[in-house]
């Protein structure tokens, strides 16, 4: 054992790479359907940092996983996180704001009558809502702030409260998420149907042929019909006499016509009622004169711009039908905007298959590679942006720093798409494997760095009082968005669950959630309320050090 860790000792990224296996495959091991994920990395981290207090891994490294990890965390998140306060993201952000400052107001009580240490309640704090980074600015602060002449062992006080809070954090979540569910008896198919205008979910998508015979919709052009309508349907090809063409918005049908219609059943099926009667034909398997194909979006000169700018029709005469965005299949109308690695559903001549699949680039090789000068630019911003100090009230000042500086410049930039020709988004496959890289690297190294001291402290005195303060927080915490979200805002209870899964930023709680709901609605609410919660935790975390007295 000596001489494995002596190797260890002498070779920290063989050391990563240990720690990183191992978390790896314990995170997959799933109890009824729930496991820890990525964050076992940590807790394997802290099993063998325990070893022997010399096992570390370069600060500069640690850096490193994390800020790969906020930013492209931010570039997910960006547009989905400004298009949320057109409608009521910001009153639900304001919700997420102040349940978390409640939760710190709780950790100051406790620190207040349990006598701990201020470092080791912002080290509850974040523990307790499992958050990495707001951890990773806490260390920060007091390695570099005035607390770095209070004690040797200001460094990992964070981590003592953080990683003795941390279990509750991922286990409270998750059992208040089932218990409310059972208490209020919730429906996800029923609650993702009811707010499908305001998210895109997983749904069925159809095509049905329909030949045209209400006298009443004749003479209209489509676009028209679509509007004074509210038809939430795609057209796709329409058949009159022996010729076959695609409908377009201009399209005026006729009585007889045969149109195909594309879209949800409970969107498609009154459609073909209003037009006429179902047809026997199937104009989608007829390929003949058109041809459909699903290909890739890798040309970044089409990011960031609506479908309907690309003209199709009158360049290609063509038309996409659907858009498979991830894991989520989306009618293709004309607002909708193209992100880098979208799969589009066209359907065009023969003869305008390859052109038009060679317009959209077509390449996954393209799709893998990553702009590592639009990256450096991004991330070099946000670094700059998080060494700007900011005052607060009673002469405290403190930094966005290495997490909550490139967050923020990734937000705004994947709002903005582009500058130019500079495309500042990157791939979905891409940023999954820099988010998972960064995350892993993150982890590990602060499990290492810290599970000596952490074993120490647990086996003392007051180990225990750590762990029950954290757990206050961890049920507390996911009750409040729960009760307010769903009784007072009336918002879906799966949105709920991923507003609860940013809260504590924590990938086992997701996990869980996705798996409850079976749509896609958790993965929203992660989207709209990560960002804020982040923010608001690296400031709270940090106020928690600055406003509490250390010794005690």
């Amino acid at each position: 054992m000596n001489i494995l860790i002596d190797l260890l000792v002498e070779h920290p990224l063989l050391l990563l790479f240990l720690v990183s296996t191992l978390g790896y495959y314990i995170g997959e091991i799933r109890i009824k359907g729930t496991g820890l994920g990525i964050a076992a990395v940590l807790f394997v981290g802290l099993a063998v940092g325990a070893l022997d207090p010399r096992l570390t891994l370069p600060p500069e490294l640690i850096s490193l996983g994390l800020v790969l990890f906020v930013y492209s965390v931010g570039l997910a998140s960006g547009p989905g996180f400004f298009a949320s306060f057109s409608r009521s993201g910001l009153r639900d952000n304001l919700m997420v704001a102040g349940v978390l400052i409640v939760a710190a107001l709780i950790v100051t009580v406790e620190a207040a009558l349990l006598n701990l240490k201020s470092t080791v309640a912002a080290g509850i704090f974040t523990g307790a809502l499992t958050n990495t980074p707001a951890l990773a600015q806490v260390l920060s602060y007091v390695t570099h702030g005035p607390l770095q002449l209070a004690s040797t062992a200001v460094g990992t006080e964070p981590v003592v409260g953080y990683s003795v809070a941390y279990p509750m954090g991922v286990i409270g979540p998750i059992l208040i998420i089932l218990l409310m569910q059972r208490v209020w008896r919730i429906d996800y198919k029923q609650d993702a149907e009811a707010v499908r205008d305001m998210f895109p979910v997983e749904q069925e998508i159809y095509n049905r042929t329909v030949r045209v015979t209400n006298a009443a919709i004749i003479g209209a052009p489509i676009r028209e019909l679509s509007a004074t309508r509210q038809w939430r349907v795609i057209f796709g090809r329409l058949q009159r006499g022996a010729t076959v063409e695609l409908a377009t918005g201009n399209t005026v049908l006729q009585t007889g016509d045969l149109v195909s219609v594309i879209g949800t059943p409970e969107d498609v099926d009154p459609v073909v009622k209003e037009l006429g009667v179902l047809a026997a034909e199937q104009l989608d398997l007829d390929r003949s004169a058109y041809d459909f194909r699903r290909v890739f979006v890798s040309n970044p000169d089409l990011v960031g711009r609506k479908l309907a700018d690309l003209d199709l029709p009158g360049r290609f005469g063509a038309i996409v039908t659907r858009v498979r965005r991830g894991d989520i299949e989306l009618l293709a109308f004309g607002d909708l905007v193209l992100e880098l690695g979208d799969r589009v559903r066209f359907v065009a001549p023969r003869g305008q298959v390859r052109p038009l699949s060679d317009y959209f680039g077509d390449s996954y090789k393209k799709l893998s590679e990553v702009n590592f000068g639009a990256l450096g630019i991004g991330i070099t911003l946000g670094l700059l942006i998080g060494m700007i100090p900011i005052s607060l009230p009673g002469g405290i000042e403190f930094k966005l720093g290495e997490a909550g500086g490139p967050l923020i410049v990734a937000l705004v930039l994947s709002a903005l798409r582009r500058t130019g020709p500079v495309v500042w988004s990157i791939p979905y496959s891409a940023n999954l494997t820099i988010r998972q890289l960064g995350l892993t690297i993150l982890l590990a190294g602060i499990g290492i760095r810290s599970g000596y001291t952490f074993l120490t402290t647990l086996s003392q005195e007051g180990g225990m009082t750590i762990l029950l303060a954290g757990a206050v927080v961890s049920l507390l915490t996911p009750l409040l968005v729960l009760w307010i979200g769903y009784r007072l805002f009336k918002l879906p209870f799966g949105v709920l669950t991923g507003i609860v899964s940013a809260v504590h930023t924590q990938p086992a709680v997701q996990a869980s959630a996705l798996t409850q709901a079976r749509n896609d609605l958790p993965n929203h609410g992660y989207a709209l309320a990560f960002p804020m919660a982040t923010i608001a935790k690296i400031l709270l975390a940090q106020i928690i050090v600055a406003f509490l007295p250390y010794m005690r």
